[in-house]
């Protein structure tokens, strides 16, 4: 368990920026001599010395597999990946653990969905709607899906600022929708959509809905029963635990009703040549032997947060991202993409007549990484008549400095090119 590095105190807001750095090794290292500035967030977060320390911890002390064996090693493995699973509930608060299945992230989740609802749901002339905000991952699963069942995808527009445009969602939504599947927080803009009134619809006409919750776990409290969400994904590596883990929620009588995605080990009850009786969710949906220290470093970062305290977590951003839109705004040329009225930590942006890639490379002799390109949402991209953008994204441990750092940089950019 972290310690707690935030407070609040007659009111007042106390928060520590630089007792969370420290917890960060990576962000103590020097890139190209310089001090290293990381605002690639929302492409994958670093990992505070708690997570480092689970993941070392289970290899030097309890490295066994898990579930089958009786022995003590086996046994301590098994409940620390279980325990995450309960830490995983109880951050979204899910109802039960058997409604948190583990996954290598939001991508396979939403092909486990796709796989399991798509195929046993999803018929010729049936619908699936999205947005025009979506990650290649809620887009891409759904074409495949409707090239075999011979549906239709159905694409909810945004507007100039990349808002969700919920009056023509709902003219969409007709007796042929058999699913909605959108994002909860956009990776490329940071649009923050309001999928409470997107899942009120939906669920109002019989709709079960999906939310992409990679972007939003980290930022933002998430209680899927509040929600309403019949189904909820997001990765560990983008809430500073580690790569290849992440949780598909499904509500319970959706997993009791789906069939299993992958045959092969743990999912299984009894198994003969007459046939297998599978087991009960979550354990239907997890075959062959899991990432069990991803499992455990997941645990490890979801306690991590719960220590700082998502609501000091999103104050600080939502600080850093008002700092930093007005700093960006002042420089020459710059064009911020993405100026949703609700947004989380997502600075998008071009400059006239210089590539994103150009930005980036400079930017990145001076030890600040930032993202560019496409972001894994050329729709996106395609909406704004640009082909990428440079794009700086924060989470909990950025700080102002940071920001001044980025402004440096670009000033440093223009007058390369100018």
């Amino acid at each position: 368990m972290s310690t707690v590095h935030a407070t609040r105190s007659a009111g007042t807001r106390v928060f520590d920026v630089a007792a969370i750095r420290r917890e960060f090794p990576i962000l103590s290292r020097t890139v190209n001599g310089r001090p290293l500035v990381y605002l690639d967030n929302a492409a994958t977060s670093q990992k505070p010395r708690a997570v480092i320390d689970a993941l070392r911890a289970y290899y030097e002390e309890i490295n066994a597999n898990i579930h089958r064996g009786v022995h003590w090693l086996s046994q301590r493995a098994t409940d620390k990946y279980e325990a995450a699973r309960e830490s995983a509930r109880r951050f979204i608060n899910a109802g039960s653990v058997e409604e948190i299945v583990f996954v290598r992230g939001t991508t396979e989740a939403i092909n486990l969905v796709a796989q399991t609802y798509g195929r046993t749901r999803i018929n010729e002339g049936d619908e699936i709607v999205i947005s025009h905000l979506e990650h290649h991952s809620n887009i891409v699963p759904w074409q495949m899906l409707c090239a075999e069942r011979k549906a239709t995808l159905r694409v909810v527009p945004i507007n100039d600022a990349g808002e969700f445009q919920f009056d023509a969602y709902a003219n969409l939504l007709n007796e042929r929708t058999r699913l909605v599947a959108v994002s909860h927080v956009s990776n490329a803009l940071g649009s923050i959509n309001p999928v409470r009134e997107i899942i009120a619809l939906a669920r109002s006409r019989g709709i079960p809905v999906l939310l992409d919750g990679a972007q939003a776990v980290p930022h933002l409290k998430v209680d899927v029963r509040d929600l309403g969400a019949d189904f909820y994904t997001f990765s560990g590596h983008k809430m500073y635990g580690p790569t290849g883990i992440g949780v598909l929620y499904g509500r319970t009588e959706w997993l009791e009703a789906l069939p299993p995605w992958q045959g092969g080990g743990d999912m299984i009850l009894s198994v003969s040549f007459d046939g297998t009786t599978y087991n009960k969710p979550p354990f239907k949906f997890e075959a062959g032997t899991p990432n069990i220290e991803g499992g455990i470093g997941l645990g490890a970062a979801i306690e991590w947060i719960e220590g700082v305290g998502l609501d000091n977590v999103a104050a600080h951003e939502h600080e850093l991202l008002e700092y930093g839109t007005r700093a960006l705004r002042k420089i020459e040329g710059l064009n911020l993409i993405g100026t949703a009225r609700q947004k989380a930590g997502v600075l998008s942006f071009t400059l006239d007549a210089i590539h994103p890639h150009d930005i980036g490379t400079i930017l990145d002799q001076a030890g600040i990484a930032i993202r560019t390109g496409h972001h894994c949402a050329q729709p996106v991209m395609d909406r704004f008549n640009v082909p990428a953008t440079a794009r700086a994204s924060l989470a909990v441990y950025n700080t102002t400095a940071d920001i001044d750092a980025l402004v440096e940089g670009l000033d440093q950019v223009v007058r390369m090119f100018r």
